[in-house]
């Protein structure tokens, strides 16, 4: 039976951090990085934000890694990361290179946690929190972002409900190992529980996307969040990638990384490995196999795993029992309706605002790439997955 915690995940967390990073101390050596971190919003409002950041020290990193805690780890690449893409993004044009200062111990930072080096998802949103009361769930009430850009509450409220849907996610997940064990078993008993928990979690995400519009105005995402955490990958503003300056293994090459967003989360790509949604080839499925790379490298691992181990669907397709068929089908419909949210939410948060600089487009999504056309698609292929009840097909 696959265990959850060797993926590091939990039931009262998910895929976020198992660390209350509050309590996370970083060696003296990280001080400038830490200052930097606090005062970035500052930095950023001055307009010059890069003179700021070439004044870094430029640690020795190789010198420390052996030494911190995973932990630290984390920490130190939320840091970095916000620090990385305010130097290309906060200023009105990028640079066509990051100084050796950043360039150098973030790298090494970024290849010993096995990410790329730019600010993914993990930094952003899985490991970027602590709880107010630290006795209290993880919830909007209770939570806040460590590192942001402009610490503004629609910024932070923006990152805030990804934390606690990350959260809710968590019974869903724990619940998977069982299931998948019952499906091999055969054990009809065992299913059916599987599907009520991941049913009760769903019941329990929705919701919370829900209330993004509560803080988060589109105007303010557009403008002052959004701009931040795109990437360097089909992006106009810099077509060609960024020169890593000092990095031996670039050899002075600019490099295309894609950019963060929330499809870098890992609750839909393990729901459909679960639930076996396969999805057409198409852009934005060639994406969102490349984005794959970018998680954390047990999340991607808990994927690829599900999705070699899960017979749910032909199960309960061959079952004929109702009511595992509409369990199965609920969940599927909870899905669906995530991805339609996420697709509301890309038409009035991007479409609909005025297209502004280069580095903020609106065509194209902040991990480089059109999505618009293929999230509809998307959403209705997850809709086409229902399994029929009394032999007729059920339609959303």
């Amino acid at each position: 039976m696959l265990k959850i915690e060797d993926y590091d995940i939990s039931a009262e967390r998910g895929f976020l951090t198992p660390y209350n990073m509050e309590g996370v101390q970083l060696p003296s050596a990280f001080r400038p990085i830490q200052d930097a971190g606090r005062h970035l919003s500052d930095y950023m409002t001055s307009g010059r934000v890069r003179a700021f950041l070439d004044r870094l020290p430029e640690i020795d990193m190789a010198a420390h890694l052996g030494k911190l805690e995973d932990a630290q780890l984390r920490l130190l690449m939320v840091h970095y990361s916000f620090i990385v893409q305010a130097y290309v993004w906060g200023e009105a044009s990028p640079p066509a290179k990051l100084p050796r200062n950043l360039a150098v111990p973030y790298c090494l930072l970024a290849d010993k946690i096995g990410q790329f080096p730019l600010l993914p998802y993990s930094s952003y949103t899985l490991d970027n929190w602590a709880l107010l009361d630290p006795k209290g769930g993880v919830t909007l009430d209770n939570v806040y972002v460590i590192q942001n850009f402009y610490d503004g509450v629609d910024e932070n409220w923006f990152i805030m409900v990804h934390i606690e849907i990350e959260a809710k996610a968590g019974k869903a997940l724990a619940a998977i190992p069982a299931l998948l064990e019952a499906v091999r078993s055969k054990e009809g008993a065992g299913v059916k529980s599987g599907l009520a928990q991941i049913l009760a979690a769903w019941e329990k995400i929705n919701p919370v996307f829900d209330r993004m519009v509560e803080k988060c105005d589109p105007y303010i995402y557009y403008n002052r969040v959004r701009p931040y955490i795109h990437g360097w990958k089909g992006n106009p503003a810099l077509p060609e990638g960024l020169v890593y300056e000092g990095v031996e293994k670039y050899g002075g090459r600019p490099q295309a990384f894609r950019g963060q967003t929330g499809s870098q989360s890992s609750i839909v790509p393990v729901m459909d490995a679960l639930m076996g949604i396969a999805h057409e080839n198409d852009p934005l499925r060639e994406y969102l196999d490349e984005l794959h790379a970018y998680r954390p490298p047990r999340h991607r691992q808990f994927i690829e795993d599900v999705a070699k181990n899960s017979g749910l669907r032909a199960f309960v397709r061959d079952s004929r029992d109702l009511e595992l068929i509409r369990l199965y089908n609920a969940i599927i419909e909870h899905v669906q309706k995530f991805r339609t949210r996420h697709l509301e939410y890309a038409a009035n948060y991007i479409n609909k605002q005025a297209r502004s600089a280069d580095g903020n487009p609106v065509d194209v999504g902040t991990g480089g790439t059109p999505f618009m056309k293929y999230l509809k698609k998307h959403r209705d292929e997850s809709v086409s997955h229902l399994l029929p009840e009394n032999g007729e097909a059920r339609r959303a």
